[in-house]
């Protein structure tokens, strides 16, 4: 009879549905529900693109896998915008763990490789370009890492909020890149190119263009992962970011780990604006880093932080952005449509956390329960 009660009571007073955080889930069936939601979001692209171009989706697919894949200078190309992707994801990296929302990735890169180009102009053809190399990596550096150090300051001093003041530094740095150009070049341009940034390339490595940036990137991945799992900073970074008052309490000064973290995630930021610069693309703009700062964010979320698994996650936001860039200009589609298909793969990867995180439950089956 209490059974029966307390039957009718779920009915009357239990939601239709309701939602409840999932205790634990297997490695395997995570995994899974990640290629399926990437598998979905092929699919849907490609039932989109068929709309749009009329061609079928085998060949939509084909032709990502072209876009990346298609010849020797694709590949390296890929690999040098997944290694700067993956640069910046690692860079944000220590100061999420703390739960230092660090929006200001872009900011950083700009800074960067701004104090790379002044070293350029001001220093190149005046000292070897040996020396000068080293002068545009410690400035570039110490200009990231002082960009990071000021949202700290001000976060471990009189508690700001860090998001936005580290949103908004992105916008100083833009400008003053701008304020830079137009000092530098009267012509009106847009950025400082070559031309004027003749000195301190970066060597190339093997003939290549692109390697020297990946190697830089493959050992600062494995650098990160032994810092944050094994090193006393690591450890302190989690205790501060698990609870504050739990880290005073076991005697770690809170304050000096934000500001250091954050002094560390700037100068690599810094570190991608020199390589960005110096390495590849030999100029200065507003541009130069591409969005990374604001992607690198969904990198190192979706990988819980860990510096392996960002490889992952870089690799496949990058393919499918080079992807869904080269159907756009094999189908004569407007540029726009890539942005409208990485989009679309981003919102399934997200949407999936949900159900790795959360499940849902039915009131019918809640009610069975209770009988």
């Amino acid at each position: 009879m209490s059974s029966e009660i307390t039957g009718k009571k779920i009915k009357e007073h239990e939601p239709l549905i309701t939602i409840s955080r999932r205790k634990s889930m297997a490695f395997w069936v995570r995994l899974a529900i990640r290629a399926g939601s990437v598998l979905v979001a092929l699919i849907v692209c490609g039932l989109i693109t068929r709309f749009v171009t009329g061609d079928d989706p085998i060949s939509v697919y084909s032709t990502m896998l072209e876009g990346n894949f298609g010849d020797l200078d694709k590949m390296w190309y890929m690999f040098y915008n997944l290694a700067m992707l993956l640069g910046v994801a690692l860079a944000l990296t220590p100061a999420f763990r703390m739960k230092f929302w660090n929006i200001g990735g872009e900011g950083q890169v700009l800074i960067g490789g701004l104090a790379t180009a002044v070293c350029m102009i001001a220093l190149g053809g005046r000292i070897p370009d040996w020396s000068l190399i080293l002068v545009m990596l410690i400035s570039s550096v110490t200009a990231g890492a002082v960009w990071g150090i000021i949202p700290a300051a001000f976060k471990a001093k009189w508690r700001t909020n860090e998001t936005l003041f580290t949103l908004m530094m992105n916008y100083v740095a833009m400008y003053l890149i701008k304020y830079f150009i137009e000092r530098v070049d009267q012509s009106g341009s847009h950025t400082v190119g070559p031309k004027l940034l003749s000195h301190g390339w970066l060597p190339t490595v093997l003939g290549e263009q692109y390697l020297l940036n990946i190697i830089v990137i493959a050992a600062l991945t494995v650098i990160m992962y032994a810092y944050l799992n094994y090193s006393k900073h690591g450890y302190e970074i989690s205790v501060v970011g698990e609870s504050e008052n739990t880290a005073r309490y076991v005697g770690i000064n809170v304050k000096k780990v934000i500001i250091r973290t954050m002094a560390l995630s700037g100068a690599l930021c810094g570190l991608i604006g020199f390589l960005l610069v110096g390495g590849f693309s030999h100029s200065i703009d507003p541009n130069i880093a591409d969005g990374r700062g604001f992607t690198a964010i969904l990198v190192s979320w979706l990988a819980k932080f860990n510096p392996f698994t960002m490889v992952v996650t870089s690799f496949l936001i990058v393919f499918m952005d080079l992807g869904a860039e080269e159907i756009a200009t094999k189908f004569g589609i407007n540029p726009s449509f890539s942005d409208i298909m990485t989009g679309i793969i981003i919102f399934f990867i997200i949407g999936c956390e949900f159900f790795i995180n959360y499940q849902i439950h039915f009131r019918k089956k809640a009610a069975k329960e209770a009988e």
